[in-house]
């Protein structure tokens, strides 16, 4: 069940963002001055394959692939990226967030389930 993250930082000049995570999603919805939600990005699969669904009001969708940062043998591990994926199984995302969204304000869990069944590559 998704559970929202509390004292989540703030960046000054960036939209306001809130974070909501369990034991496959993370969900990062980020919302305009009127409290509108100007865009979101809901990672899942986190233990596996992580992979990651961005939506925003201002460029439309993006579906990645995040690296970890671990390829490197006894090398430092570097910062996690988001890289080219394949496609995005919207249906079967889309049926395990609503079940996973039990939690969340109805309002968020309405627009990110809508917009992630009405995702088309």
């Amino acid at each position: 069940m998704l559970k929202e993250a509390r004292n989540v930082h703030q960046t000054a000049g960036q939209p306001r963002r809130r974070w909501f995570d369990d034991e496959y999603f993370d969900l990062i919805v980020w919302f305009d001055k009127d409290d509108s939600v100007w865009g979101f990005q809901l990672c899942y699969d986190r233990e596996r394959k992580p992979r990651a669904l961005t939506w925003t009001r201002q460029y439309g969708y993006k579906h990645t692939g995040i690296d970890d940062g671990e390829r490197l043998s006894g090398a430092s591990k570097s910062s996690p990226v988001l890289v080219a994926d394949g496609l995005f199984d919207a249906p079967s995302i889309g049926e395990k967030f609503q079940k996973d969204a039990g939690e969340l304000p109805p309002e968020i869990a309405a627009f990110v389930t809508a917009k992630v069944l009405a995702f088309k590559l």
